[in-house]
């Protein structure tokens, strides 16, 4: 475990893991890392033609998160600096599982170890549960023109991908502690005291740790 705070918020496309990780950051008085998504070149092909795209478009998200959160660990991590961000570098398999195949899907794991082995992981996972209802809802109300092409049954997969790949960091990743937000139920964004709930979980997960 870090000696200092590491959270990071996870779910799927549209799951609201910005702006939790933005209010949080705001509400812990914490530095906030955003991954970057618009930037990505290959994304608007990507939903249009998933097979082609695809190595593209996964590679460079794992080369940008790489050199983000190597950045974040040198300067503030590795500094004493708190941080919350809104990903967990372990997306990039969670991602690249569904849409490689074969030779390409074997080369990108060698890759993606080989870079963030030796990264570091977050104390708490804050991850965002949510059905396809609530997603394309999100989806819709943020408005990115490149998601709207976004087939319906690739998010679908995607949430039970998140699913699966939260219990396995639960196995794989046993210092992390991983708090899980019913995205359904719970508007953080709207309702003050539902944010309050949230916010309150990870106080008194940081408080146990001896992390602030």
């Amino acid at each position: 475990m870090n000696q200092v705070p590491f959270i990071a918020v996870e779910g799927a496309i549209g799951a609201g893991k910005t702006t939790l990780a933005s209010m949080l950051a705001a509400e812990l008085n914490m530095p906030l890392l955003k991954e970057i998504v618009e930037e990505n070149p290959f994304l608007d092909k990507f939903y249009r033609n998933i097979d082609e795209w695809s190595f593209q478009l996964e590679m460079f998200f794992l080369c940008n998160r790489y050199k983000q959160l190597g950045d974040t660990q040198s300067q503030l991590i590795g500094q004493g600096k708190p941080v919350v961000s809104d990903y967990h570098i372990y997306k990039n398999l969670i991602f690249s599982e569904r849409t490689l195949k074969g030779r390409e899907r074997e080369k990108y794991r060698q890759i993606y170890h080989v870079l963030t082995d030796d990264l570091a992981k977050p104390d708490i996972i804050v991850y965002i549960k949510a059905s396809l209802d609530t997603l394309l809802a999100r989806i819709a109300k943020r408005g990115r023109s490149f998601e709207q092409a976004m087939d319906h049954g690739y998010l679908e997969q995607l949430i039970e991908d998140y699913e699966s790949a939260m219990a396995s960091l639960a196995i794989t990743e046993p210092e992390t502690t991983i708090i899980t937000v019913d995205g359904d139920d719970l508007d953080f964004v709207a309702e003050a005291d539902h944010f309050a709930y949230i916010a309150e979980q990870v106080k008194s997960k940081l408080a146990s740790e001896h992390l602030r």
